[in-house]
């Protein structure tokens, strides 16, 4: 993977809270502390996330096992 961004990474964390994956609690502390937390609704999507990797991964020994 490349280098994410603060823009980017800012952008993608308002949207999974928008999105109610994630919660977010800042700390009235100095320097800031801002502390992220899967939802119940996010962690659902776990066991999905799981089955795209196993499948992708079988994809790939497939696609290595034909090239060699």
């Amino acid at each position: 993977m490349g280098e994410v961004t603060q823009k980017m990474l800012t952008q993608t964390l308002r949207s999974l809270e928008e999105d109610k994956l994630i919660t977010r609690k800042v700390y009235p502390v100095v320097p800031p502390k801002v502390e992220y937390t899967i939802t119940e609704r996010g962690s659902k999507l776990i066991p999905i996330f799981a089955q795209l990797i196993d499948w992708g991964n079988e994809v790939a020994q497939q696609e290595n096992a034909t090239i060699e």
